[in-house]
């Protein structure tokens, strides 16, 4: 009998514009944002806000007073326009939407997004079977010719 040998799986690495995360981790703050598009760099230009400075530096308190292998502590936030840099990988984030905090995870796919397109603020519409409602009322007004036929539904005033 021949012997086969198992292929080990290979992941797909993360790369954004060509480079790997170890890249985008080891460069500047600045040099990162030229990277993303437009409307994100136009707001980290704007306005270095406070509220964001300070979710950073916590994130960065937490993720260092975490042990290694662990997930770190939650850090609930109302900053939605926050744009997700590389030194916020591997925190966890509760995001307010509006009545509760979803719980966000930062991975290396969300680089240049804002912490608000994770945390939706609406409850998604689930609309029922097609068809229910109107095999339903059919089957009522069924009910009511019947009924009415047998002279039972009587109306007083």
């Amino acid at each position: 009998m021949s012997e086969t040998v198992a292929k080990k799986r290979t992941f797909k690495k993360f790369e954004l514009q060509g480079k790997s995360l170890e890249e985008i981790t080891a460069m500047p703050e600045a040099d990162f944002v030229k990277m993303l598009d437009a409307r994100a760099r136009r707001s980290y230009r704007r306005s270095p806000k406070l509220k964001h400075e300070r979710l950073v530096k916590k994130l960065l308190k937490i993720k260092k007073a975490t042990k290694e292998g662990e997930k770190p502590k939650l850090v609930k936030t109302h900053c939605r326009d926050k744009i997700i840099l590389p030194n916020m990988i591997g925190s966890v984030i509760g995001v307010y939407n509006g009545k509760s905090f979803t719980t966000v995870e930062i991975k290396p796919e969300m680089l240049g997004h804002y912490l608000g397109e994770f945390s939706i603020t609406y409850k998604p519409v689930t609309h029922g079977r097609p068809g229910v409602g109107a095999t339903h009322s059919y089957l009522f007004k069924q009910m009511m010719l019947i009924i009415y036929k047998r002279n039972v539904f009587v109306f007083k005033s």
